[in-house]
């Protein structure tokens, strides 16, 4: 690069670290949120060891935008099971552990609840009665889904029959919650179903949405084990999707976990950085979005593109909705436009908004507004996971969306995902990485949030909990959360027509910077054009730009 470009450069990556001023953003952009509680602080440990507060503001419009996020099922909190109450109030412990299990323990795996020398103490009828309080809890009190194990249930289950399933729960380590989760979807990949629910019985007593980070994953796979079992997945999962909070509170879970979990800035940050470093010499940007969400991303790009030598360009933006996000923003794209209007006015910087209401999957090139003279920036972030591809529909929309950008010659693509694979696999296989990843995720987050917060419950069940229960216990068109790891999206966008586009070494050193605010298990590895932030030995999210 010519040493007259180097200012530049310099001046839009670092105008994109997150420790920019925000006073004018505040004023013009970013929207009060209702405070829940009237102070919110967490502490975060840094890589020298130093521990300080991270004051978590509902002034700041900062959300988590591409998350499909949990509706309103709310597990009771109790220091050793989880149980589920229709009207979101938790019933007693008394009340829900009369038809329970004694829960078994080990040395080593103590989940706070007493020591039983038997493991079935209940009748059939108790089981049955349990599984139906569950589907009350979920549904509604009109709800019949568990009718299909009736049959099961019927003709009871003689002595010989618990005899053979006390054996195969004693080969099971006591006590060890993953062992038991793991056998209880094994069970059910091989049609087991009467050992299935025996098992389900058991997790129900080692569960915790307040526990230790495995209990809480815990409740939430068992929930999507029970939806499995029953053949019930898309029917819990559209009751789910139906029981969301009220829109402000939503939109307050949202932004906790941006704040608390570098994943999504990490994922910005990256994407906005490539955007930057492709069009520094560009007069007239336009940025398609295929998710815009708040329109929160762009804030900073704005910011970059308004400290630029010589001028900022003459922006456009291109967002496409979805309903998650209206919802929590309370209305529609005129909104984000608006707001980012404002912002790029009090920044003096000349812009555009174009509001596409369709869905991505229905997109073609007329949505968009392309215009001759205007240097092209597509946007994926957390996006194109949901795009049902070969193995779902012949019209394999993942493929042809790719395809269809690639034919409008955009001067660069970002792509953010993250990086599991449940795309195509099988229940059981699924079941073992979504149990991996997600265990990694809820570790990431005890370290932040205080395990007794009732943010974080809400954060977890409102943020993470639905997408669990949609990839364990959906299948075809009515499973939406298809993720793939970075080698499968490579090969589609090369199959498309694309070539990588390395990312900027000056906004790889930016978001380095970025994760020493956080805990230092976090880490990030550049390999193979692409950046990839993981917890401890987990990649999580992976970034990287095309063209």
């Amino acid at each position: 690069m010519q040493a007259s470009q180097q200012p530049r450069r310099m001046s839009l990556s670092n105008a994109l670290c997150l420790n920019l001023p925000v006073q004018k953003v505040e004023a013009y952009f970013l929207q009060q949120l209702p405070s829940l509680e009237p102070h919110l602080s967490y502490t975060h440990s840094n890589n020298n060891g130093n521990s300080y507060p991270i004051q978590i503001s509902h002034d700041r419009y900062c959300t988590l935008e591409s998350s499909s996020v949990t509706a309103n099922h709310n597990l009771y909190n109790s220091p050793s099971t989880a149980s589920f109450s229709p009207n979101g109030s938790p019933m007693s412990q008394q009340e829900y552990q009369s038809h329970a299990l004694d829960q078994v323990r080990s040395p080593d795996t103590n989940y706070g609840s007493p020591v039983s020398g038997s493991c079935v103490t209940e009748e059939v009828h108790d089981l049955r009665h349990k599984l139906k309080e569950l589907e009350t809890a979920m549904l509604g009190p009109d709800s019949d889904i568990f009718e299909v194990c009736e049959d099961t249930f019927s003709h009871g289950i003689t002595s010989p029959e618990i005899n053979i399933w006390r054996q195969m729960i004693e080969v099971i380590p006591r006590g060890d919650l993953k062992h038991v989760l793991v056998a209880c979807a094994k069970a059910i990949s091989e049609n087991d179903y009467l050992t299935a629910q025996l098992l389900m019985t058991e997790l129900r007593q080692m569960v915790s949405v307040s526990g230790e980070p495995i209990q809480r994953l815990g409740a939430y796979m068992l929930e999507g084990l029970v939806a499995k079992l029953t053949a019930s997945g898309s029917s819990i999962y559209k009751s789910l999707r139906c029981k969301e909070p009220a829109s402000f509170e939503l939109l307050s879970y949202m932004h906790i976990l941006y704040e608390v979990c570098p994943y999504f800035k990490f994922g910005y940050m990256s994407a906005n950085g490539a955007i930057a470093e492709a069009m520094k010499d560009e007069n007239r940007v336009h940025i398609v979005d295929f998710q815009i969400a708040q329109g929160s991303q762009w804030v900073t790009l704005i910011q970059a593109f308004a400290a630029r030598p010589g001028g900022p360009p003459h922006i456009r933006i291109t967002g496409i909705d979805d309903s998650t996000s209206a919802y929590a923003r309370g209305g529609g794209l005129n909104i984000v436009g608006q707001r980012l209007s404002r912002l790029a006015e009090s920044f003096k910087v000349p812009f555009e908004f174009h509001a596409a209401t369709i869905s991505g999957s229905e997109i073609q090139p007329e949505n968009l507004g392309i215009q001759p003279g205007e240097a092209l920036a597509v946007n994926f972030a957390f996006m194109l996971h949901h795009m049902p591809d070969e193995s779902v529909s012949t019209e394999n929309h993942r493929d042809r969306i790719l395809r269809m950008v690639r034919g409008l010659n955009p001067k660069v693509v970002t792509l953010v995902e993250q990086e599991s694979n449940t795309n195509t696999s099988s229940f059981f296989p699924r079941f073992l990485e979504t149990f991996d990843y997600y265990k990694a995720m809820f570790e990431s987050i005890d370290v932040t949030l205080p395990r007794e917060h009732k943010e974080r419950i809400n954060v977890e069940q409102h943020c993470l909990a639905k997408d669990l229960v949609n990839i364990i216990a959906c299948e075809g068109a009515e499973r939406v959360e298809r993720h793939e790891l970075l080698g499968k999206w490579k090969l589609r966008f090369r199959m498309a027509g694309f070539s990588p586009y390395p990312l900027s070494s000056l906004v790889n050193g930016t978001i380095k910077t970025l994760l020493e605010n956080y805990c230092d298990k976090y880490r990030l590895e550049e390999r193979d054009d692409a950046l990839y932030l993981g917890w401890m030995n987990r990649d999580l999210v992976a970034s990287c730009a095309w063209k």
